[in-house]
């Protein structure tokens, strides 16, 4: 039925069961939009929904809203789950704390602040005093600090803002002593921190330009430039130091090297993980951008220097990774020395802090941490008190000491102080969470995917379950870009647990918990076997006696949203609930909105016929099947979302909606002022998961004993 104008909320009857409440859905109107894709006709009726800000769009969101909240709020169950969410969120939290001369700096969030706090102290044993509290900044608390840099002396504090969860950022500056901003204001600025040279006078940032305030949410995002700000001047006074208008994709990143003479510039292309490293000698006036690595054939991480030896971390011959050091004195590869070799794990992360190489691997997807001297001797290993995940390790090579975060499924994050010479750790601060530690077992087992490929999976949940398949289960994934899916805290994970259910987080190819071939096995032409990995954990779950698919919910966000988007339409029989939140869903126009022309090479492109085929034969959006029995499906985005417009789910979910045929309700949430996900403030974000909580509860069909 084809609908002209407005939006129009009339009601459109879905049967819940013969004597049940019909839902009703807003009717979203249809245009005529063809388009031709090498040959292939493709319609996309609700292209009108890509204008987030068009009386018909705001309209629709109105309406869609008005029906999730009727919906929500009348599940008794949804205010008990977000009272246990509230009390066990209401813990005190602390970040890692960064030295700059003679003060430390750290964040902190009391336990129910919507954002955490900067603080800054002489001295660890005392807690020091505010430097900055975003949550004075807004009523909602929607003004997030994202990033912030602090000069080699510790007198000035760079800082980044984000307003209602956009990736743009505006950054300033502050005086660590009276704790008073500058005049300075520096604007557009977009995926980049702040790094300070050596003399404190000033900084390297990277923005784009200026962009179109009506469109700036949702037009695309190229031609990044390097730029230098001295204190206490305008923005249009900045150095520009480095651009390449012939590379308009290409992203940098520009840090200051410890000793204060170089600035390393990373290069690259979209979020392919290989890329280029330039640096430009600082001790030189008007010294040039030098291309030290300049093709992009494998990724390199700077981890610091000593003279002109530089140590990077990389895949180069090393799909596990390795550490090397180049002479830019001598820069060809038949100088480059092997420091740590490739092991059978994969390389995480790794630092220089002291005299020392800090180097974390990924065994199964839980940490491992050894010690080399900078010649690559192995010294100790670092002892955790069980399977999880370590991070941190960060400092200056005049450092005696670093910090790591410890934390795990059934741990709350707990900072260490590492003694770098005695290899010691010693707890300095540990979360207090209101829960028993004790009634959680974590498991982790191997399961075999489509092809035969050995997939590790994660599973938790409270000691003594049966398995007879009656467990509301909550399965996880990613499965792209590169990015390991490692044991960690989460204390809705834990309200989960307490709810009777299950948690199951598998490793997925695409993600890189083995490397770079694990990554490969799930980019591209490849990425089907992402979608089969995923469907082989939920079927081995359900035939050891986990769950049933009636109780089995499947989840995960922005790429995961996808992925969740993509199995519910190849499986949905497999599935009792589904919960794709601000994910990819249009794999035919992603490319155009802001950042999405940067996920082409994890992707391809819909411009390129053969990658064109696969993605339209896997795309959520495209592969909705009119007439399908649906399992529940809540959807979950934005409406100031800028890093995937939330125009994917809402064209997901008109779609989605009109193609049901069975009981199952199918709903979308839009959260206004906020974006992807970094920076929400605590309250709302209590709110969104007592929503997908209670949307759970009604639909596996959950009995609390609370």
């Amino acid at each position: 039925m084809k609908l002209a104008g407005r939006v129009l909320a009339f009601i459109v009857f879905v049967t819940f069961g013969v004597f049940a409440q019909k839902l009703q859905y807003p009717q979203a109107k249809k245009v005529e939009q063809i388009d031709d894709y090498h040959g292939v006709k493709v319609a996309d009726p609700y292209r009108w929904l890509e204008n987030p800000d068009s009386p018909d769009t705001r309209a629709w969101i109105e309406a869609q809203n008005k029906l999730t909240r009727d919906y929500l709020d009348k599940i008794p169950e949804r205010e008990k789950i977000k009272q246990r969410l509230t009390e066990l969120w209401n813990y005190e939290r602390f970040s890692i704390p960064v030295k700059r001369g003679n003060k430390y700096f750290y964040l902190r969030n009391d336990g129910l602040q919507n954002q955490s706090v900067l603080y800054v102290t002489d001295s660890l044993k005392s807690p020091g005093r505010v430097l900055l509290d975003p949550n004075q900044l807004s009523k909602d608390g929607t003004v997030a600090l994202m990033s912030f840099s602090i000069s080699d002396d510790g007198k000035f504090l760079a800082y980044g803002l984000s307003s209602g969860g956009s990736d743009w950022q505006e950054w300033r500056i502050r005086n660590v002593e009276t704790g008073e901003d500058l005049p300075d204001l520096i604007k557009w600025v977009k995926f980049s921190g702040a790094s300070w040279t050596a003399d404190g006078k000033g900084f390297f940032y990277s923005r784009y330009p200026e962009p179109n305030e009506k469109t700036k949410l949702e037009e695309a995002n190229f031609n990044h430039k390097v730029y230098y700000h001295r204190i206490g001047t305008s923005q249009a006074e900045d150095i520009l130091i480095y651009e390449r208008p012939d590379q308009k994709k290409w992203l940098f990143n520009a840090n200051v090297t410890e000793d204060g003479k170089y600035l390393i510039i990373t290069v690259s292309q979209g979020t392919d993980p290989r890329n280029l490293i330039f640096y430009k000698d600082l001790t030189q006036p008007n010294s040039k951008v030098v291309e030290l690595i300049s093709e992009f054939e494998s990724d390199y991480t700077f981890l610091g220097n000593e003279g002109t030896t530089f140590y990077f971390q990389t895949d180069n011959n090393a799909p596990r990774r390795r550490i090397i050091s180049i002479d830019i004195q001598k820069p060809e590869k038949s100088n480059w020395r092997e420091i740590v070799s490739q092991a059978e794990e994969t390389i995480a992360g790794a630092s220089i802090v002291g005299d020392y190489l800090i180097v974390s691997y990924l065994k199964d997807a839980y940490t491992q941490t050894k010690v080399y001297d900078l010649s690559g001797k192995f010294i100790r290993e670092v002892k955790y008190p069980g399977i999880g995940t370590a991070s941190g390790f960060g400092g200056r090579r005049t450092d005696k000491e670093t910090f790591y975060t410890f934390t795990s499924f059934a741990v709350p994050p707990t900072i260490y102080r590492y003694d770098l010479k005695t290899g010691g750790s010693e707890v300095f601060r540990q979360a207090k969470v209101k829960f028993n530690p004790d009634e959680i077992e974590v498991k982790q087992i191997f399961y075999n995917s489509k092809d035969g490929t050995r997939v590790p999976m994660f599973i938790v949940h409270k000691k003594g379950i049966k398995l007879d398949g009656n467990n509301p289960t909550l399965l996880y994934g990613y499965g792209g870009f590169n990015i390991s899916l490692t044991p960690s805290f989460s204390v809705s994970r834990i309200v989960w647990l307490e709810m009777g259910g299950v948690f199951a987080m598998p490793n997925l190819r695409g993600g890189g918990e083995y490397g770079e071939q694990w990554h490969k096995a799930g980019m591209k032409l490849k990425k089907q076997n992402v979608f089969d990995d995923f469907i082989a954990a939920a079927e081995w779950l359900i035939r050891n006696g986990y769950t049933s698919p009636k109780k089995l919910a499947i989840s995960g966000g922005s790429n995961g949203g996808l992925l969740v988007g993509a199995v519910l339409n190849q499986r949905p029989d497999l599935f009792g609930a589904a919960l794709p939140a601000v994910g990819v869903m249009d794999m035919l126009r992603f490319h155009k909105f802001t950042i999405g022309w940067a996920w082409i090479s994890e992707y391809g492109s819909p411009e390129n016929p053969e990658e064109f085929k696969a993605l339209y034969a896997y795309s959520p959006l495209h592969n909705i099947k009119k007439g399908t029995n649906y399992p529940a499906v809540l959807v979950t985005t934005a409406d100031h979302d800028d890093r995937v417009v939330p125009a994917h789910s809402f064209k997901y979910a008109a779609t989605l909606q009109e193609a049901q045929a069975g009981d199952a309700p199918i709903l979308i949430r839009i959260e206004t002022r906020a974006g992807h996900g970094a920076g929400k403030p605590t309250s709302k974000a209590i709110e969104e998961q007592a929503d997908v909580y209670a949307f759970l509860v009604k639909n596996l069909n959950i009995t609390l004993s609370w």
